[in-house]
């Protein structure tokens, strides 16, 4: 009886001793508390435009290299129809380029009209301007509606053509409106390029940030 008491004794003392040899090289797992995810900072777009209106201008090494500037400078409101001012219009825009030559009988002309309005009435801008588009046909002027992807939240193309006179000069044209501006930019004259038009348009809608 009291071998076997002793030898119960020896057990748990050896079981004692072990576990705290086990416990101190394999310590109990500290917990680690997860660091938390960085915040993402938010990226704010102003809805409206904030660069001033001469930076939305198309530059001179924009266009095709036989282009030469004639005008740029902002525009007065003298200077806009009674539409225009209507909308509300509040500031604009305007620089003008030319190509000429004698050689080959070529005159052709290249305009950008910026126009800023208040952000909620961009929508009637854009379709005020272009019933008045539409509402100039008649039996001698055609408008024919030209393909043209979206360069704002609004886009309009369209040519002009005298169909009673076989020597006027054929006049494309593309309008579009983005944030709160307005733009219209026509080509017109001997050689005209719709394809380069679409292109500055493209241009001038990416100018827009």
């Amino acid at each position: 009886m009291h071998v076997g008491l002793g030898i119960i004794c020896v057990l748990l003392g050896a079981i004692i001793f072990t576990s705290g040899c086990l416990s101190s090289i394999f310590p109990d797992p500290v917990a680690v508390t997860p660091s938390p995810a960085p915040t993402p900072v938010p990226t704010t777009e102003s809805p409206v435009e904030t660069l001033p209106l001469s930076q939305l201008a198309i530059l001179p090494d924009e266009l095709p290299s036989d282009y030469i500037l004639k005008e740029r400078s902002d525009r007065t409101y003298l200077e806009t129809d009674t539409i225009s001012r209507d909308l509300g219009w509040k500031a604009g825009y305007i620089v003008t380029y030319y190509r000429v030559n004698r050689e080959k009988y070529d005159m052709t002309g290249f305009s950008q009209t910026i126009d800023l309005y208040s952000l909620d009435s961009m929508n009637m801008v854009f379709n005020v301007k272009k019933e008045d588009i539409i509402s100039q046909e008649n039996e001698t002027i055609k408008i024919y509606v030209l393909p043209c992807k979206k360069m704002g939240e609004n886009t309009f193309a369209y040519k002009t053509v005298n169909e009673k006179n076989p020597r006027s000069l054929s006049q494309y044209t593309i309008i579009f409106t983005r944030k709160n501006v307005y733009e219209e930019l026509t080509m017109g004259g001997t050689t005209t390029d719709y394809e380069t038009l679409k292109d500055l348009a493209q241009t001038a809608a990416d100018k827009i940030q």
